[in-house]
């Protein structure tokens, strides 16, 4: 998964290897912890945590206009599908989807000039 700290984004995975530790993944950099016995009870398993719908917006990483949209609301999507088109600089960038998502909002339009940091698409 990526998260984003003070505008920079991270690939984090987190490894249970089922021995009162942990490892956590930061951009390919292993960081392990020990679970210490007193602090066990404080963590609640994944299956009684109640999965929180999460809204992910799609910026634009360049300034430029909108060459084509390749998707539309309510679509489920698949990580790597090309979402849509967006030129710049004489070149053709494609927008991939980086995770499994379902489109809420298309917020832009075929020729639609837009900024760096523009959102284009909100995910949920």
């Amino acid at each position: 998964m990526k998260i984003r700290i003070k505008n920079k984004e991270y690939e984090v995975e987190i490894i249970d290897n089922n021995q009162g530790k942990i490892i956590i993944k930061v951009d390919n950099k292993e960081f392990e912890f020990s679970l210490e016995e007193n602090k066990l009870k404080n963590i609640l398993p994944i299956s009684s945590v109640k999965k929180q719908e999460s809204v992910k917006e799609i910026k634009a990483p360049l300034t430029g206009t909108i060459s084509d949209i390749f998707i539309k609301e309510g679509e489920e999507i698949k990580q790597g599908k090309k979402l849509l088109i967006l030129s710049a600089m004489k070149m053709e960038n494609e927008i991939l989807c980086t995770h499994d998502s379902k489109i809420k909002k298309i917020l832009i339009e075929k020729n639609q000039k837009v900024k760096e940091g523009d959102p284009l698409i909100i995910l949920f």
